[in-house]
């Protein structure tokens, strides 16, 4: 059983349509666009001080509307889709961690 799931994977790597994929825009624009989300989680480690509303608000539209897009186009773009996904959650709760830092800013002053 794993040895037939193994070897189709295996013919699908080796296959021209994989090749041709993996030279095309349709991989690369979103494996270099997932240096958003991955930056995004790493500002978890940094003060919230440094976090920027309206940038956390923009990237969380841009995210949408990429997410629409990547649905949309033809063939679907799902490596795509799964980068602005996961940008969007990390935008959003970067958002929620600032809201919490300015409520409490608030609250002590």
């Amino acid at each position: 059983m794993a040895g037939v799931l193994v070897r189709k994977v295996m013919d699908y790597v080796l296959s021209k349509d994989f090749q041709d994929y993996l030279m095309s825009t349709h991989f690369w624009g979103p494996v270099a666009n997932w240096g958003l989300p991955i930056a995004a989680i790493n500002d978890k480690k940094k003060s919230p001080e440094i976090i920027s509303g309206r940038m956390t608000f923009a990237l969380c539209c841009y995210s949408l509307t990429f997410m629409r897009f990547a649905y949309k186009v033809q063939p679907q773009n799902w490596l795509l889709f799964a980068c602005h996904g996961t940008n969007e959650v990390v935008q959003l709760i970067q958002g929620g961690w600032l809201i919490n830092y300015e409520m409490s800013k608030k609250a002590s002053a």
